[in-house]
């Protein structure tokens, strides 16, 4: 299989405090990789560095065979890294319609005198563009919401909006951070299953940040894990489950129990 992403050897500290330490895995392309570890494990940190926040002190970061240590965010937006946040950044006094239609970059009609001059072909392209986003939102099935503002809606409602602004992008990697966090259980089941649709239906590549072991099992595989800022181990969640240092240093066998 291609390999989309390979991380080698990286390392960050912060003030003497070591946050990510000689890690190394891949991440395959066409894959819902899971990325799991204690609080303080180093994920977070790992997953600023790969989507361009900053840079690695040591090693190297390779995007489909390109390196891209240390490139900075807006370069690997154009790559096609989006990353999510687990407090979604929605435009609270835009539209929910709206939020998705900026999303697109190089935009005619951001330039001024391009709106001037040439107001046909920005006519053309906003229309092309609110296309895209009417598209998006009937696959999030959050047509209903389009003309709502966004800072009005639900939790679990602002994740799917930040998942429908990462679809306007037709990204090759899409960086999930702890997309469950504040998501009721009914809408939580509907993430599930639209992260599942664009990963077998579209090809998209997922890596998923999570401390929801019921959402890892349903839908990575592989399953990395991180402790202390490097990989413990990674592989199926089943091989997961049975490893005796991710029970003793992550999950606990009472909530491994409860899993299997």
């Amino acid at each position: 299989m291609t390999i989309a992403l390979s991380i080698q050897n990286i390392s960050r500290s912060f003030g003497g405090v070591r946050a990510v330490h000689e890690c190394s895995f891949e991440i395959q392309a066409g894959s819902i990789t899971g990325l799991i570890g204690p609080n303080g494990a180093g994920k977070t940190t790992l997953f600023n560095m790969v989507a361009g926040l900053f840079p690695p002190d040591d090693g190297r970061i390779e995007f489909y065979g390109q390196d891209i240590t240390g490139l900075p965010a807006h370069k690997l937006f154009q790559l096609g890294i989006v990353r999510t946040f687990q407090i979604p950044h929605e435009f609270a006094r835009m539209t929910v319609l709206d939020n998705l239609m900026l999303v697109p970059g190089d935009q005619s009609g951001e330039n001024l005198l391009a709106a001037w001059t040439l107001w046909r072909r920005v006519r053309r392209q906003e229309r092309t563009i609110r296309r895209r986003a009417e598209d998006v939102l009937e696959f999030l099935n959050l047509t209903h919401l389009r003309d709502e503002l966004a800072g009005n809606l639900s939790g679990g409602q602002k994740k799917l909006l930040e998942l429908g602004r990462t679809m306007m992008t037709e990204p090759k990697l899409v960086l999930l951070d702890e997309p469950a966090a504040g998501v009721n259980r009914t809408l939580l089941g509907t993430l599930n299953e639209i992260i599942e649709r664009l990963n077998r239906e579209q090809g998209y590549t997922f890596c998923v940040v999570e401390h929801d072991m019921a959402m890892v099992r349903r839908l990575c595989d592989p399953v990395i894990v991180m402790a202390e800022g490097t990989l413990l181990t990674q592989g199926t969640m089943d091989e997961i489950m049975a490893n005796e240092q991710v029970l003793e240093a992550y999950l606990g066998r009472g909530a491994a129990e409860d899993m299997i």
